[in-house]
């Protein structure tokens, strides 16, 4: 069952861009910021495919016969993940590995405007050969840096998907669960509807449901990607404790 609407909470935390400051354009060099959308570029949701709602089992109908009376209900998915614990842990955590990252970029991006203002600086007095080198010393690193980011920006957007990939299959099972138990075989979204009964509403009992099957979500490690993480429900080791390794770090330099 794919639900929609559990997307944007999340992937409103846009995919990494590139930017060239003003220093850097006087290089020609382009740096990477996580959370600006690339000029041209479009976003990642306009990219998914549309996909249906899960359906029941498809049958066979003798010719003639008509289906099922419709028996309606309802579910407010925004407040089922307002109020889910497990989207809710995802939704904090991706946040969290966001701004660790930019946090990081912002830094490195410091370090390289102060390494090319002593280049400038020190055009006048150092030989022509030695000026070079360090530009392309500096370009290497920076191509270098902004590889490590483009693969933790990655590693972030795929947790994302992983945990909420988990979540809608688990809210899938209980709407369905709870749909069968009250005789539903239709299901709305709360936008669809403008006026209803208070007994057509399966939201407190589809919230309740989705906190007793799915508390947390086991999120890869920071930095690795989902088909190196361990299976869904498998407990996640304490950092430092094996596994797969993170994606490197960019270098520190004084």
């Amino acid at each position: 069952m794919r639900l929609r609407h559990l997307l944007p909470g999340l992937l409103l935390l846009a995919a990494p861009a590139w930017v060239a400051p003003a220093s850097a354009q006087q290089q020609g060099q382009e740096w990477f910021v996580p959370g600006q959308q690339r000029q041209g570029q479009p976003p990642a949701q306009a990219q998914q495919q549309q996909q249906r709602p899960a359906q029941g089992q498809a049958q066979q109908r003798p010719a003639g016969q008509r289906p099922p009376a419709a028996v309606i209900g309802i579910v407010d998915i925004p407040e089922v993940q307002r109020l889910s614990a497990a989207f809710n842990q995802v939704r904090e955590e991706i946040e969290r590995r966001r701004a660790r990252l930019n946090d990081d970029l912002q830094r490195e991006q410091g370090r390289w405007r102060e390494e090319q203002q002593a280049l400038a600086a020190g055009r006048a007095t150092l030989p022509p050969e030695t000026v070079r080198l360090r530009e392309r010393e500096l370009q290497d690193r920076i191509t270098d840096a902004q590889r490590i980011f483009r693969d933790r920006s990655r590693a972030i957007d795929a947790a994302a998907q992983f945990g909420l990939q988990q979540i809608e299959q688990a809210l899938g099972a209980v709407i369905r669960q709870v749909a069968s138990s009250r005789g539903i075989n239709v299901v709305l979204p709360r936008p669809l509807v403008i006026y209803n009964e208070a007994g057509f509403d399966m939201t407190d009992e589809v919230s309740a449901q989705m906190n007793r099957v799915l508390r947390t979500v086991n999120l890869p490690a920071e930095g690795q990607m989902p088909d190196e993480a361990p299976q869904a429900g498998a407990q996640q080791r304490p950092p430092g404790q094996g596994g797969a390794t993170p994606a490197q770090q960019p270098p520190r330099r004084n």
